[in-house]
């Protein structure tokens, strides 16, 4: 078929910076897609909440130093040969002013070293981070609320107790860097909203600006910018099988292309219009900082190369355009304490059917030599195969993980130590071995200090007025962002103004293939052998739990065909009442529940719960920081009796 012009083309080595990329797979993205003739650009997310608060609290980056500097250094050779700009946000992990800056101090070695040095590299750090009086003044006058109804209310002490507190920026602050900085070479971006820079560099290289966002054209435009930056900002997970990158390409009437940088993978209408699922509370309508992206018309069509996917039918409708404030969400975290921990196993089956008391026992003797301490402290356990049996029905190895959290260190490693003891001599009903029935000492370490102990605290939106999302500048001072320009190279003097735009791009370089890693296939299964499903596990295709940000869990579960997609919704059993049963919640606490038919799926999202009580991932006990194991009840959620009959005509149906 026939596609209309090309506006701009965007390719995405990896879905996280400092994760890993293919400097080959990206290398022949970028020849393939530069030959359309339409501006193009190396764009990247870096941040996350998925990991936890550490980075925000401690100041930690997400990963290695050297991580960073290792992609950084492929991604700077392929902007050279390309002649294309490289382009990040969040950069650390938590895109703070810190980690900015650290990123940026890793381009300027690059650019220093051997055959950098007449190459100079123009880079922009655009920095996030917002002052505690100005939130001091929009708390006072109402102005913040928490990001969905889990979010802990806001006072004056959360703001205050946290060492940093950066918003999640739009793509206006990265725009107006790109404008005012015409020639440049790499924009490293503090913490961003994940579509944003894509929103931006799309915008800027069609010249589609801010100034008159009301239009359905305008809507039409943004609604595939966001949708494609929301995709892309994954890397290619959107394709089967998922791999590390992918490029995309803008067409003038709002269409885009999705294809994945590695050969041996493709986008399909399913796996595409499924990732709009991914990490959201809702798949619909998507919302971010100044609006939110419609997605309910959305459409997806799969090109002749069998690899490549247009969508299209998204609208960005910004938020004053709809007489709303333009909301950013702020992102803070705080130490609660310190964590130590200690582990083993339990094979003694007397013990492990009594393991419950045997833990109170504990617990008790804990708080027995403690009782003088002076502060709150936790102690609690994970507990890891209680129920699984050995083959001559005797309970088998349960392995437990003691944790405690204290005011101090040497606190908490009492604590567990005085716990570790405990359970090795705990004296239990029918006990043989007196000695001792605990199992410890992983490496020879008997106890783990783990250091500081911290949880998200600060997950809220801000009303902005306007000017405030912009960039600062002389003729918007009022912008909450600034940015610092450099060039590293032949010179490595920071710039007080913009740099020009003359350089010559270097020329394309053969490039040496090197080894190929090879991706797994998806098995070919005959269904006609498999028996009719009994449980949602048995009949999905794709079953599976997220962070939807760090105080909400989501789950999203696909199906292979049509037909069995509309047997399940027409069956009525998937609701919010269902899943309020299973998670042991109220029906008002569900946040959200539906099916979205462009990708023959249902989706559910709750809070996230620990001990009954709503908790941010990351802290006190955690032992699923990404939430990707939290699937298994709806796994093995039974089937309508009615349901598993329907299915199993149908089966019938399509037998030889």
């Amino acid at each position: 078929m026939s596609s209309p012009r090309p506006i701009v083309n965007i390719v995405t080595p990896v879905g996280m910076l400092g994760y890993g990329l293919k400097e080959e797979e990206t290398y022949t993205a970028l020849e393939t897609v530069i030959a359309n003739g339409a501006p193009t650009a190396i764009v990247l997310d870096s941040g996350s909440t998925d990991s936890g608060p550490e980075k925000l609290a401690l100041g930690y980056m997400s990963t290695p130093r050297q991580n960073y500097a290792r992609d950084l250094r492929k991604l700077v050779r392929l902007g050279r040969q390309f002649g294309v700009p490289v382009i990040f946000s969040s950069a650390g992990g938590d895109g703070s002013d810190k980690h900015v800056s650290e990123v940026v101090k890793i381009i300027e070695e690059i650019a220093g070293e051997e055959g950098n040095e007449t190459h100079p590299l123009k880079t922009i750090a655009i920095y996030s981070e917002v002052q505690k009086p100005f939130l001091h003044s929009r708390l006072a006058s109402n102005a913040i609320s928490g990001c969905g109804s889990c979010v802990p209310e806001l006072t004056r002490t959360t703001i205050d107790t946290a060492p940093r507190i950066c918003s999640q920026m739009g793509p206006e602050p990265f725009y107006d860097a790109m404008v005012s900085n015409p020639g440049f070479n790499i924009l490293a971006g503090g913490r961003g909203y994940d579509p944003s820079p894509y929103i931006a560099y799309c915008a800027y290289a069609s010249q589609t600006g801010f100034e008159n966002t009301s239009t359905p054209e305008a809507q039409r435009m943004f609604g595939a910018f966001a949708h494609m930056g929301k995709i892309m900002e994954c890397g290619a997970a959107c394709a089967r099988p998922k791999s590390n990158g992918a490029t995309g390409t803008v067409y003038e009437d709002g269409s885009f292309d999705l294809v994945p940088n590695d050969p041996a993978a493709k986008c399909t209408p399913i796996s595409v219009s499924a990732h709009s699922l991914y990490e959201k509370s809702r798949p619909d309508v998507l919302s971010g900082p100044g609006g939110a992206l419609d997605l309910t018309r959305s459409e997806y069509e799969q090109l002749g190369d069998g690899r490549t996917v247009r969508v299209s039918g998204g609208r960005f409708v910004f938020s004053r355009d709809a007489g709303l404030k333009y909301q950013i969400k702020l992102e803070g975290a705080r130490v609660v304490g310190y964590r130590a921990q200690y582990m083993g196993s339990y094979h003694d089956p007397i013990l492990i059917r009594q393991l419950d008391s045997v833990l109170d026992t504990i617990r008790k003797y804990v708080e027995f030599q403690h009782e003088d301490t002076e502060g709150t402290w936790q102690m609690d356990w994970h507990i890891y195969g209680k129920d699984t049996v050995t083959k001559d029905g005797k309970p088998g190895e349960v392995f437990i993980i003691g944790e405690a959290l204290a005011p101090t260190q040497e606190l908490a490693s009492s604590l567990v130590s005085t716990a570790r003891v405990a359970s090795v001599h705990v004296p239990y009903p029918g006990m043989k071995a007196t000695a001792g029935a605990f199992a410890y000492g992983l490496g020879g370490k008997v106890e783990l200090p783990l250091g500081p102990c911290a949880e998200f605290s600060i997950y809220h939106l801000v009303d902005l007025e306007d000017g405030e999302e912009r960039l600062r500048s002389e003729s918007n001072p009022n912008g909450l962002y600034w940015q610092q320009v450099s060039t590293f190279g032949t010179t490595t003097t920071p710039l007080s103004t913009s740099p020009s735009s003359n350089d010559e791009s270097v020329p394309h370089q053969s490039f040496k293939q090197k080894r190929t890693l090879v991706l797994p296939q998806d098995i070919i299964v005959d269904e006609a052998t498999l028996p009719t499903p009994k449980t949602l596990g048995d009949l999905a295709s794709v079953l599976r739990s997220k962070n939807a940000g760090p105080f909400e869990l989501t789950f999203d579960v696909m199906f292979k065909t049509e037909e069995q997609y509309y047997l399940v919704k027409e069956a009525g059993f998937l609701n919010a009442a269902s899943m309020a049963n299973l998670f042991g919640l109220k029906e008002e606490e569900i946040v959200w529940s539906g099916f979205f038919d462009q990708a023959l799926a249902w989706k559910t999202t709750i809070p996230r719960l620990f001990r009954g009580k709503k908790q941010g991932n990351g802290g006190f006990m955690e032992n699923d920081v990404h939430g990707s194991q939290k699937y298994m009840g709806l796994f093995d959620m039974e089937l309508p009796g009615e349901l598993v009959e329907k299915l199993e005509a149908l089966k019938a149906s399509k037998a030889p």
